[in-house]
Formats: C-alpha cells, structure tokens, sequence
C-alpha cells in the first residue's frame, strides 16, 4: 500500500504533539525513502524552565542529525522531508546543503519561514540545488496545535511575535466563516 503525503505528514504531527506534551514548541519532522520513515526529530529547547531558548534544536536539524546514526542506506536525493511548519532559513539551508530533493509542510511560517527565498539571488551552491517544495500539506492540522500552543499561559516562546499573532488571526478568520 503507498501511503500518501498526509500518512507521513500524520506522523510528523505525532513528532510536534510529542513536542507539544512536553511544553515545547510543536514543530515535528520526518524524513522518508522508498515509502519509509528512516529519521525523525521534534523541536526542543523552548520550555518556559529554560534560562534561555535553543535556536538550533529545530525539529528538522534533530531530525537531519538523527540519519547520521541510523544503520539503513539511503541516497539523499531521494529522500523526502516532512515538517509541520515550514522551514526556517537555517533549516532550509541544512536542508539544501544535506541534499534533500524535497519538502513538504503543513503550516506556514509568516515570520522566519525560508523556503520563499529566491535562491537565484543566492551563491550557485543554492541557485542549483532543484529542490521541490510542497506547502498546505495537513495545514490545519497543524495550525491547530500552534493555535493551542500559544494559548498555553505558560508559554513564553515567541510570545506577542507576529507569529503567534497570525496563528490567532487565522483561527480567528475561521471561527468568522
């Protein structure tokens, strides 16, 4: 049976729920080759006990860190990646530069998403990566765990950011229909 972009975006969903449980930031990922799940990360370093927020434990670096430990053989071309949010401009260029071909997201990021660059503005590395990008993927799926998230009164990351501003608006707009 050939699972569909929603079967592995489901289980990037389970990664940022995971997240969410713990007081994290919900971002999940999942990286997959030939109709299986090979990597996974969920974001760390945004609870509120922290004396500062990691910017680097990005569900998608976990996750790209995570197939440097793992056994099974894969061609990094083929791989697809998975993420709840669209990814940001250091994930992005992770992303590029581990050669991932492809990226699927859920739920676009307004505020520090990367994927929109124009890479023809950018050093040839970038300009000829031919990476293919498939956005609204269980977008409000998605948009509703952020939503929850920054309803959170514990929650202190990215509080009053135009992020969590757009996420409640677009709850908002919706409630309006």
């Amino acid at each position: 049976m050939k699972l569909a972009y929603e079967d592995y975006m489901e289980l990037a969903l389970e990664q940022a729920r995971k997240a969410f449980d713990e007081g994290e930031f919900p971002v999940g990922c999942v990286i997959m080759q030939a109709g299986k799940v090979i990597a996974s990360g969920a974001r760390m370093g945004t609870t509120p006990d922290k004396l500062f927020f990691s910017e680097i434990d990005h569900a998608e670096i976990r996750a790209l860190k995570h197939l440097e430990t793992i056994d099974t053989q894969f061609e990094p071309e083929k791989l697809i990646l998975f993420s709840t949010m669209e990814p940001c401009l250091m994930c992005f260029g992770a992303i590029i530069l581990s050669r991932i071909k492809k990226i699927v997201y859920a739920y676009e990021d307004p505020m520090g998403g990367g994927t929109t660059c124009d890479l023809e503005k950018l050093p040839l590395l970038y300009q000829s990566c031919g990476i293919d990008i498939i956005p609204g993927v269980l977008r409000q799926k998605s948009l509703d765990l952020f939503y929850h998230f920054f309803n959170k009164e514990a929650n202190l990351y990215w509080k009053n950011s135009y992020l969590e501003t757009y996420t409640l608006d677009q709850k908002r707009k919706q409630a309006l229909k």
